[in-house]
C-alpha cells in the first residue's frame, strides 16, 4: 500500500506534510467535509475541509493553555461556555476543574457524533460527563441569548474563514464579554499563527481590545499545526498576568489537577513572554467588524487554510 503524503499551506508560501496511511472514513456533515485519517506521526488525525483540526498524539499542546490559563486565572470558574471544539479535547480539559456546569454549543452535531465514536482518545468520555449540557446550534445565538451567564467562555472554533468568520468580529466580541457573569470572568480563544499568519493575529489582537480591557496573549508551538501559534485570554478586569506562579501552583493542588504536560508555575509565566521579534509583527491592522468580516492577509488571499490550486493529496511508494 503506497502512503498518502498530505500537504497543508499555512499561507500562500508555506506549510507542512506528513504521511497518512490509511483512511479510516471520509464523507460530509451539512456543514463540512469529514476525514478521519490513521497516521504514523500523529496517530488518527480528524480534518474538516481538508485541514487538520486534532491528532490523537499531543493534542494536549494545544487544549492546555487554550483552557487552563482562563480557568486558572479566576478564582471560581463554576459556569463555563464552550463554543465549538466538536472533538471534545476542550470539554475535556475543562472538565479537570471543579465546575458545576458546562454549557457545550456546536453547530455541526455530526462532527460530534463522529468523535465520540472514534477519537476516545481525544474526548476520554467527556460528552458523557453530567455536568456537561449539549447544545447543538449557532455560537454567537447562543451568546446572544444568554448574557451575564458565565464565568469562563473558551471558543475552540476552526480558522476565521467560512461558517466561522462571524465569530472573530467585534460585535461578536461584545456579545460575548456581556455573556460574562461578572467583571472577573474571562474569554479564551485561539489567535492564530504570529509567524505563519501574523495579520491574523494582529487582526485579533486589535479586536479582541476594542471590547475587553485586559487583554493578553500565550504562545507555544504545536506540532499537530507545525507552528509556533497564539492564544488570546481577554476579560473586563482580570489579567492572567496578575496571576504568579506560585498561585497556579496552589490552585491546581486546590481543585484536584495534576499530570498537566504544558502548564506549572514556570511555564505558566513563560508562556506569556513574546520574543523580541513578534514586537515588528504589523501593528496598522483593521479591527474585524460584522461589515467587513474577511481578513485582510492569506484567508481573503486564499480563502482558507490549504491553497485552491494544489491538491493537498500525493502517493509515494
Amino acid at each position: 500500500m503506497q502512503d498518502r503524503i498530505f500537504t497543508e499551506y499555512l499561507n500562500d508560501h508555506h506549510g507542512f506534510f506528513y504521511t497518512i496511511s490509511e483512511s479510516l472514513y471520509r464523507g460530509r456533515t451539512r456543514y463540512q467535509e469529514i476525514e478521519l485519517v490513521r497516521t504514523e506521526e500523529y496517530g488518527t488525525v480528524l480534518l474538516l475541509d481538508n485541514i487538520t483540526q486534532v491528532a490523537e498524539k499531543g493534542d494536549w499542546q494545544y487544549h492546555e493553555p487554550l483552557v487552563h490559563y482562563p480557568m486558572l486565572a479566576h478564582p471560581e470558574p463554576l459556569r463555563v461556555l464552550v463554543i465549538g471544539g466538536g472533538d471534545g479535547g476542550t470539554v475535556r480539559e475543562v472538565l479537570k476543574h471543579p465546575v458545576e456546569q458546562v454549557d457545550f454549543v456546536e453547530l455541526d452535531e455530526e462532527v460530534v457524533t463522529f468523535s465520540r465514536e472514534h477519537l476516545h482518545a481525544v474526548h476520554q468520555g467527556a460528552f458523557d460527563d453530567p455536568r456537561v449540557r449539549l447544545h447543538y446550534q449557532d455560537g454567537r445565538a447562543w451568546v446572544t441569548s444568554h448574557q451575564h451567564s458565565y464565568d469562563v467562555i473558551i471558543m475552540d472554533m476552526t480558522d476565521p474563514f467560512g461558517p466561522s468568520r462571524m465569530l472573530y468580529t467585534r460585535e461578536f466580541y461584545r456579545l460575548v464579554r456581556d455573556a460574562l457573569r461578572s467583571e472577573e470572568g474571562l474569554f479564551a480563544m485561539h489567535a492564530e499563527s504570529p509567524v505563519a499568519r501574523p495579520v491574523a493575529h494582529r487582526c485579533i489582537e486589535r479586536t479582541l481590545a476594542a471590547e475587553f480591557a485586559v487583554t493578553k496573549s500565550v504562545y507555544a508551538f504545536i506540532q499537530m499545526y507545525a507552528t509556533y501559534w497564539s492564544f488570546a485570554v481577554a476579560s473586563p478586569a482580570t489579567s492572567i498576568s496578575g496571576v504568579s506562579g506560585a498561585m497556579v501552583e496552589q490552585r491546581l493542588t486546590e481543585r484536584g489537577i495534576a499530570g498537566l504536560q504544558m502548564i506549572n508555575a514556570a511555564t505558566w509565566e513563560a508562556m506569556q513572554v513574546a520574543f523580541p521579534y513578534l514586537e515588528r509583527l504589523p501593528t496598522e491592522v483593521p479591527v474585524i467588524t460584522d461589515d467587513d468580516p474577511v481578513f485582510p492577509d492569506h484567508f481573503s488571499a486564499s480563502g482558507g487554510a490549504v491553497d485552491p490550486h494544489t491538491s493537498n493529496s500525493t502517493t509515494r511508494p
